[in-house]
């Protein structure tokens, strides 16, 4: 038996036209679900006549807008609450993060720097609104933007948005790394050290606080470990090395209110004050043998970095509340050492951010 390929329909505009009416008599009587699932192309040809428009597919770039069309656009954010998804819960933060720009900062010596910095920018939002216009934000930023930035220049763009965004609680927050130049222990060759700093200004029910973030970065040398390692020496004339790791502090001190400024600078200088096994940036062969000196001179567990650390903190007036998180990330173990210490209640919490410690690390 031959088996022959079906003949098709001749198929025409005429017989086109028939199957687009019984399509659409189709369609009349569809539910809204059988419709939905259409292909979107057919779907259009149930459109009758020219009711479906023909869209303009190039970019206008001669297009210019009049108040009147400006005024026409539509704003979501700024809706009715009636549009409100999910609960009419007031949200504590909403807004922007990482939005990044160059920014002047002063130095204690009275000199300049610009440098890059991530902004996070957020306001309170009521219960009853809908949204924000995140833009805002920026532009409210950019307003300050060229001058040398300082606390009041933060609490001037925070004004802004706050009136901007009709908005009672706010908080900006930013982000850059503050390069200082340190010299070698002992070949006198200098580099420059590199401090992840954040500066965090926050209004909330009124009241504003000013808080500086600082990493630092150090060698810690395990006092037992030390030990264990001269009893070795001095009792069976082995040869042994003492551990010690890469470590890191983050200090996160609330700045009195009406207190001198406190520099980057005098900040950075506690922290050496406090545990002076600061990881070094040039390094001759003297250098490094110095390093070991001071790591065998200074050695530490994690609780008394946090209690160095804090008792400069103590020491400085112009410091209010503080908190210590301190992180040995050990050459022994698997695991890292860790330590938190607090001053006051404003970094007093009973739960931490299950990621806090591991943010810590400082890989260069």
């Amino acid at each position: 038996m031959n088996i022959g390929t079906p003949i098709s329909p001749k198929l025409d505009r005429s017989a086109a036209q028939k199957a687009l009416e019984t399509l659409r008599a189709w369609a009349a009587s569809a539910d809204v679900s059988e419709l939905e699932a259409l292909d979107p192309v057919i779907a259009r040809a149930l459109t009758e006549g020219d009711a479906y428009p023909t869209y303009k597919r190039e970019y206008p770039a001669n297009f210019e807008i009049e108040a009147d069309y400006k005024a026409s656009l539509p704003d979501l954010q700024n809706g009715p609450s009636s549009l409100i998804k999910g609960s009419k819960q007031q949200i504590q933060h909403v807004g922007i993060s990482n939005f990044r720009l160059p920014v002047q900062f002063e130095t204690c010596t009275g000199g300049q720097l610009t440098l890059e910095t991530s902004v996070t920018g957020t306001v309170s939002l009521e219960a009853d609104k809908k949204g924000i216009n995140m833009s805002r934000i920026m532009r409210s930023f950019y307003k300050h933007a060229e001058q040398v930035f300082s606390f009041k220049v933060i609490e001037a763009a925070l004004d802004d948005y706050i009136t901007d965004l009709d908005s009672f609680d706010a908080r900006i927050q930013m982000r850059f790394s503050f390069p200082m130049k340190i010299t070698s222990l002992r070949s006198g060759l200098d580099g420059y050290q590199y401090y992840d700093v954040a500066l965090e200004l926050v209004e909330q029910d009124g009241v504003r606080q000013q808080i500086i973030h600082l990493d630092y970065v150090y060698s810690s040398t395990c006092p037992c470990s030390l030990e264990l390692s001269e009893h070795a020496r001095a009792t069976r004339n082995q040869l042994a090395t003492p551990h010690s790791q890469r470590s890191v502090a983050r200090i996160s001190v609330l700045v009195k209110e009406g207190a001198d400024c406190l520099w980057f600078e005098d900040l950075i200088e506690a922290c050496r004050r406090a545990v002076p096994t600061e990881t070094q940036v040039m390094v001759k062969r003297e250098d490094e043998q110095a390093f070991a000196e001071l790591n065998a001179a200074n050695p530490i567990f994690v609780e008394d970095a946090a209690r160095l650390f804090c008792e400069q903190l103590l020491a400085d007036e112009r410091v209010s509340d503080f908190r210590i998180v301190a992180s040995h990330q050990e050459s022994l173990h698997s695991h890292d050492a860790v330590s938190v210490l607090t001053e006051g209640p404003t970094f007093a919490q009973a739960s931490f951010d299950p990621k806090l410690f591991n943010t810590l690390f400082h890989v260069g």
